[in-house]
């Protein structure tokens, strides 16, 4: 495996108390020695987490939109500069090899990996970048860092760190801005659920950025969130990501990302004819659905679900969820089990435990709940 990458704020998770662990082939913080309040500090307050481990590439070169245009699933020519959409890179069979944002600059494509997969995106598309193609792929993996702000106050601690204004900013919207003399994007982004702001930025500015936001954040409650954290926020939002529950075993339909990151209308790309076949919900075999655990037990990746003596799925992710209270998991059981209230089990160690069908996202942040209440009479 070989010596494990540091993120430019290795000494700063450190100082502030992080245990460290194995993500994507980077050390990075678990947690800050109480994970439910750094869940809490993002679902009532704020909370920064360093995403530096995430895969990113840049494509630049007249070529780069018709290249990728070519072999990724979704259609990347409607983007303007500033937008940004999900997208995935599929086998010839349609299953998921990766699934990244994709952000549109004036010069430039910038990839975002959503999920921990290391370098898996850059290898997979290098292997379609023939020679001669006008596009150049370069991965950014250190040379740019990124940041996430997440919670209720998130847009407010971003305009007292750097002046910025990001109320306006729909999903994977970002704007530009200016931090230590570079270029930074700040990106309206989907981490937790709730308002969540990627900064992407040259990995020289990072720690700039950092000390930026924690001078302004310190008076806010600001608190680090590690991968802990992280993983129960963005599964009680319903979200999945590459590696977890988005791998070759699933074709982008089954969960649940139609209008979301393949196209069916853009022409050839890989995986393309499968994708189109299986528009018709009636084709897919399994779907994605959220599952509820009473018993105080976390399932591991692969851990099978079964209906009665009937092995139906697996389950993909899993965690504890502190809003709720009980654990809860992501997972992709055959058609016929995944209405809301549908009791399956899920095997652990040998032994079977209750799981039941909920849908997705398990919940929904107060900043939507207080617009709904707005617009009732």
């Amino acid at each position: 495996m070989g010596r494990m990458k540091h993120s430019r704020l290795h000494e700063h998770h450190l100082k502030r108390g992080a245990v460290l662990g194995e993500a994507g082939g980077w050390e990075m913080p678990v947690h800050y020695g109480d994970p439910v309040a750094e869940h809490t500090a993002v679902r009532q307050g704020v909370g920064i987490a360093d995403l530096s481990h995430r895969g990113r590439i840049r494509v630049t070169g007249e070529d780069r939109v018709k290249w990728l245009q070519s072999v990724i699933s979704n259609d990347i020519l409607p983007l303007a500069a500033g937008q940004g959409l999900y997208s995935s890179f599929l086998t010839h069979k349609g299953k998921m090899l990766s699934y990244f944002r994709v952000y549109a600059l004036p010069d430039s494509l910038m990839l975002e990996d959503v999920g921990e997969i290391g370098d898996t995106t850059f290898q997979a598309l290098r292997k379609f970048l023939l020679y001669g193609t006008k596009a150049k792929m370069e991965n950014c993996a250190e040379t740019w860092g990124l940041l996430l702000v997440s919670g209720p106050k998130a847009a407010e601690l971003i305009k007292a760190a750097f002046g910025a204004d990001i109320n306006g900013l729909k999903s994977l919207e970002f704007l530009m801005q200016e931090i230590g003399g570079q270029q930074a994007l700040l990106i309206r982004t989907e981490e937790t659920g709730e308002t969540d702001i990627e900064i992407l930025l040259p990995a020289d500015q990072l720690v700039t950025a950092w000390d930026r936001l924690w001078s302004a954040g310190e008076p806010m409650g600001l608190k680090p969130f590690g991968t802990e954290a992280r993983e129960a926020l963005r599964l009680e939002a319903g979200l999945p990501r590459a590696g977890a529950d988005l791998t070759d075993e699933i074709v982008p339909p089954e969960a649940n990302l139609e209008g979301k990151a393949f196209s069916l209308s853009k022409g050839c790309y890989p995986g393309q004819e499968v994708v189109a076949r299986m528009d018709t919900y009636g084709s897919l075999r399994r779907r994605l659905v959220g599952l509820i655990l009473r018993d105080p037990v976390l399932p591991p990746k692969g851990a099978k679900l079964f209906s009665g003596e009937r092995e139906v799925g697996w389950v993909s992710s899993a965690a504890h969820s502190p809003s709720l209270g009980f654990s809860i998991a992501l997972g992709f059981p055959l058609r016929d089990f995944t209405t809301p209230g549908t009791a399956l089990t899920v095997e652990v160690e040998g032994r079977r435990y209750d799981a039941t069908v909920r849908p997705l996202p398990f919940y929904a942040p107060h900043s939507a709940a207080s617009q709904n209440k707005t617009t009732k009479p």
